[in-house]
């Protein structure tokens, strides 16, 4: 967040808690709104119904203080400082902290996003007087914060210490019998206004805190809008909550927010279409025993929803070695092929670069649909595995690609219409036996095997990148991928069945950067320390029914080490 944005909050409260008045604060609960997840909804009343999308962060200390189970001693010490860094950068020449003034009363946050506002066209006139034509001046989306005021004396007292700082003044003005106070600090406005004395409204335009005090009037609020009520209430089932996005009308947000970009160009319908398959979302982030966790729902239209998913039987794994260290499975790339095909009719420039990708093949023989993705019909992994051997000493790993496929006579004349080109580019293409599987390579005089390929069983086809990738493919492995702990750690917790995985082994992969870093410039210190606090990362999706995709997404941290 810019720092203009990070810190007109905190500029304006203290004056915006006055204006709830000294004496009539005492005259309510002195309990507000408590800050946890559950908040959103009232916060969500007093958005306008025209916010694009709206984040509501959770001030509850006890899911925040989750994270402090986690990470090395040195990511720790690196967290605390940051914290005090941004503490003593927004409070610069004050002696305001936010632990002790401000966390104890803020009550949860929620950050929504306001499209831009209408604007005329301007006239300019020359030197000599001439009007030219008008002008549209540029748009910007604006933001609208509603905080949550959970103890109103602690707020109270605080109010009164900001009016005693320097570089801070304020002015009232009245709309619709509510106080609004323009706070300027070094000569940036922010306007702010508390609300049934349990909410303060800020932003750093007058009229979006106009228009929230339209809604705390009666006017429809982000609460009831189409779409966002919906999505206000649904569950995306996380322990310890820290943030929530909802985002009503997705396919709306991106149009209005391409037009808000300082090109301002409108979005094709093709693509406005595309868009429109998903309806609304909503996300969260939460920490668990395994680490930060996101969620994400997106609702789709079935009737615009093209793509047909389905779950994989995930027994691709089996074929990959413990070592790799990352990973992307599915199924059904045929399918997804045609559907991209599919939607490619729509857009004159990609149709135009399949039509060469096509003829380009076509001129070797070789049909892009059938004998390449056409047998990719079955479960299918990319992986990445080490190795120091070859043709991969200089980079460290290889590439392997792994298919399940029903169409295996169309797969085999696929990899002997290749080797038929590589031996015309005088490649010489060999065979091996690797624990009792046939295997092809391209050779590489004195350096081995570029590229191999070969059966792993009846319907399993892999294409390796390095001839000891093949080795660590095709020999008969005493540990498989799935049945590593590092994977299993990683990705036990996420949904299953699933569509597939998308998975890093942060250690491993650390190791690999740090050899390239050695020959160059070395990592700093705080990015080991962070990277030395990760497991692994993974992510899944599943799709229950047309109209529903769920994501899952976990970065599985490290215990804390006291």
């Amino acid at each position: 967040m810019p720092e203009r944005k990070s810190k007109f909050l905190f500029s304006a409260i203290g004056a915006a808690v006055i204006v709830a008045g000294g004496v009539a604060a005492y005259t309510y609960v002195f309990k507000g709104p408590a800050g946890d997840s559950s908040g959103a909804l009232g916060s969500a009343k007093l958005v306008p119904v025209s916010a694009l999308m709206a984040t509501y962060v959770t001030t509850d200390a006890q899911a925040w203080s989750k994270l402090q189970q986690f990470g090395t001693p040195e990511a720790q010490k690196l967290l605390t400082k940051s914290l005090e860094d941004f503490n003593k950068d927004v409070f610069k020449g004050s002696d305001i902290s936010y632990d002790k003034d401000i966390k104890p009363w803020v009550g949860g946050v929620m950050i929504a996003v306001l499209p831009p506002s209408k604007t005329k066209p301007v006239q300019l006139q020359s030197p000599g007087n001439e009007v030219n034509p008008s002008l549209k001046l540029p748009e910007k989306t604006s933001m609208l914060m509603v905080v949550g005021i959970k103890d109103k004396l602690t707020a109270l007292n605080f109010a009164n210490k900001l009016k005693t700082q320097k570089n801070v003044k304020t002015q009232e003005f009245d709309y619709k019998g509510e106080k609004i106070t323009e706070t300027i600090e070094n000569g940036k406005p922010t306007f702010s206004v508390v609300v049934n004395n349990n909410y303060l409204l800020l932003a750093p335009e007058k009229q979006s805190v106009e228009k929230a005090i339209d809604t705390y009037k009666g006017q429809p609020s982000f609460a009831s809008k189409e779409g966002a009520n919906n999505i206000l209430s649904q569950s995306v089932n996380l322990q310890n909550t820290l943030a929530q996005i909802y985002v009503p009308d997705y396919a709306g947000m991106v149009q209005q927010l391409a037009a808000a970009s300082p090109q301002g160009k409108p979005l094709p319908p093709q693509t406005l279409s595309q868009l429109k398959q998903v309806k609304s979302m909503v996300a969260g982030v939460g920490v668990d025993d395994m680490g930060v966790r996101v969620k994400a729902i997106a609702n789709l239209d079935p009737q615009l929803n093209k793509f047909q998913y389905q779950n994989t039987p995930a027994k691709i794994l089996a074929q990959f070695p413990s070592e790799t260290f990352a990973l992307i499975s599915g199924n059904g790339i045929s399918r997804g092929w045609q559907t991209l095909v599919e939607q490619s009719k729509d857009y004159p420039e990609a149709q135009q670069t399949l039509q060469q990708v096509r003829g380009q093949l076509k001129f070797v023989d070789i049909d892009l649909d059938k004998e390449i993705f056409g047998w990719m019909d079955g479960e299918f992994g990319f992986g990445a595995i080490p190795s120091n051997q070859g043709v991969l000493a200089s980079l460290g790993f290889g590439g392997a690609f792994v298919f399940d496929t029903s169409d295996r006579k169309t797969a085999e004349a696929t990899f002997t219409k290749l080797d038929n080109l590589a031996k015309a580019q005088r490649i010489n293409i060999a065979k091996r036996n690797i624990g009792g599987k046939d295997v092809t390579e391209w050779q590489i005089p004195q350096q081995g095997a570029l590229l191999a390929h070969g059966w792993l069983d009846q319907d399993t086809v892999f294409l390796a990148v390095g001839g000891p990738v093949a080795d660590a493919l095709a020999a008969s492995k005493s540990s498989s991928l799935d049945k590593s702990d590092t994977f299993k750690t990683v990705t036990s917790s996420l949904q299953q069945p699933n569509g597939g995985y998308f998975y890093l082994d942060v250690d491993k992969t650390a190791s690999l950067v740090n050899r390239f870093a050695a020959q160059g410039r070395p990592i700093p210190p705080d990015a080991n320390a962070v990277l030395s606090s990760i497991r692994g990362f993974a992510a899944t999706a599943t799709s229950p029914d047309k109209s529903t995709s769920q994501l899952e997404m976990l970065l599985a941290l490290k215990p804390s080490q006291k």
